[in-house]
């Protein structure tokens, strides 16, 4: 039987290490922290659950294909729940509030009261999306790429280019919509790929599609019990866990990973290695200097992600103006993105998330209260000191009460926690503190790192800092991509079931 090793418990190393058990392998994860699931973690103190990262389940698409590749379905295993409306969005400096239903009709109602005329065109944009969501799927998101040549077959080509590559999304929105507001409730989206409508290449007006026509929903018990679902999944496929087992280094023999040698000293041998570790990390630190494909150099020089000033809130008493997720919008978008990718400060003017899952989800929170994750992105490596998160709680609480009237905030709160760059840094061994990895900018969207190591033919990478990105279902397909790599299936499209 032959054996694997995956450094990291994230979802893309869980699911990793579940395809490869299914098919035979003898499988070990090897997680550094105490629980299992990356930046997909929980915490429990004082009554509240919360989900410490990702927070939104969307492309159910990807995750039921996923499942199925491993003999099961997602509803055997997730309770979802489709949300009702799907968020809602404050625009700082006006009165304006509106819910977003992932709805095409109420949809369109919203976006003719924001800018008259506009209703049809939402329709025609959100049609033009479903059809470049269908050609990425099938000819992009779910193929190894190995040199520029992989993108420019007849096929691809041709296809390639109704996916507006060459143009960055403020600019594609802006040909279309002329208001300030709709062009915000189309752009935010690019928030969970770690970039700024201005760098982004339009081919991803697909989120629209995935928001606006998929719709947005929540597995009941939060977003760890994904987590769960694909942990025992692998178990069922004679996967091993161990946590608190840090490792140290990747070992290396004549050209292939031999194994991984943990924190403690202790050596374990394989067939092969695939790490799930943030990438910079795992090059820069778990590799000797000969068998990094990439240098400390290229590390430097690309473009993260925002990292995230977080606050994990309990409070007393229930919160009506929020629903399960929340939108806060800054009224200068452009000044903003650039104190986060340009000009790294702490943003003046921020826009930022909250998260409220008891309005859903009522055993997050003990009875009469509310569970809130607040989330501002902030310039991932930005220098902070101890005054400066203080100062920022305040910021932070302030807009939060004004945007979304929330009355009597500080005192209400029974339950705080802070979490920022250090502690994703310390915890995920995160390059720059970033919270997500590498950003989707023009050129790191065709350029990612690869998933293969080029000096050692049997390491291969999942994740978010390789291809095919950001996000939890993206990091499944990430694992689907590595375990192509394995099986040398050249395909571009979805393994089938």
């Amino acid at each position: 039987m032959s054996t694997a090793l995956v450094i990291g418990g994230g979802i893309g190393g869980l699911g990793s290490a579940a395809l490869l058990g299914k098919h035979g392998y003898e499988v070990t994860v090897l997680e550094k922290n105490a629980l299992l699931g990356g930046r997909a973690n929980y915490f429990e103190a004082d009554g509240f659950r919360f989900d410490m990262g990702p927070s939104w389940y969307l492309m159910p698409d990807v995750f039921e294909h996923f499942f199925a590749l491993l003999g099961e379905r997602v509803e055997d295993h997730l309770e979802l729940h489709r949300l009702d409306p799907s968020y809602r969005i404050a625009f700082r400096g006006t009165d304006l509030e509106v819910d977003m239903y992932s709805d095409l009709d109420r949809d369109v109602e919203t976006f003719e009261r924001l800018e008259p005329g506009s209703g049809q065109a939402l329709r025609n944009y959100l049609e033009s999306s479903a059809e470049q969501y269908a050609i990425a799927i099938d000819q992009f998101m779910y193929r190894n790429h190995d040199s520029f040549f992989d993108f420019i077959d007849r096929k691809t080509a041709v296809q390639g280019r109704q996916l507006h590559v060459f143009e960055n999304m403020h600019k594609y929105i802006g040909r279309t919509f002329s208001t300030d507001a709709v062009q915000k409730i189309l752009e935010y989206q690019l928030v969970f790929l770690g970039s700024s409508p201005y760098n982004t290449p339009a081919l991803y007006n697909i989120m629209s599609h995935i928001d606006f026509n998929m719709g947005v929903f929540y597995p009941q018990g939060g977003i760890y019990s994904i987590i769960r679902a694909l942990a025992a999944i692998g178990a069922k496929h004679g996967v091993t866990y161990r946590t608190e087992a840090a490792a140290a280094q990747i070992l290396t023999d004549h050209g292939r990973a031999s194994g991984v040698r943990l924190a403690s000293g202790e050596e374990l041998r394989a067939d092969l290695v695939i790490s799930n570790a943030d990438m910079a990390h795992t090059e820069t630190a778990l590799l000797p200097e000969e068998a990094r494909t990439y240098s400390a150099r290229y590390w430097a020089k690309k473009t993260l992600a925002p990292s995230a000033f977080i606050l994990y809130l309990g409070l007393e008493g229930r919160v009506p103006s929020l629903t399960h997720h929340n939108l806060a919008f800054g009224q200068d978008w452009k000044r903003s993105f650039g104190q986060i990718f340009d000009d790294p400060a702490w943003p003046d003017d921020p826009s930022y998330y909250v998260c409220a899952p008891s309005r859903t989800d009522p055993t997050t929170a003990p009875e009469g209260h509310e569970n809130l994750f607040v989330l501002v992105p902030v310039a991932p490596g930005l220098s902070m000191t101890d005054a400066d998160i203080v100062t920022y709680r305040r910021k932070a609480l302030d807009l939060l009460a004004a945007d979304f009237d929330v009355p009597d905030l500080e005192s209400r709160i029974v339950f705080e926690r802070t979490y920022t760059s250090r502690d994703f840094t310390a915890d995920y061994n995160a390059y720059g503190g970033s919270a997500l990895g590498l950003a989707h900018t023009m050129k790191q969207t065709a350029f990612r790192p690869n998933n293969i190591s080029k000096k050692l033919s049997n390491l291969y990478y999942v994740g978010a800092s390789t291809n095919p990105g950001i996000g939890m279902p993206i990091c499944l397909i990430s694992a689907e991509l590595a375990y192509k790599r394995i099986i040398g299936d050249t395909s571009s499209g979805p393994l089938p079931v």
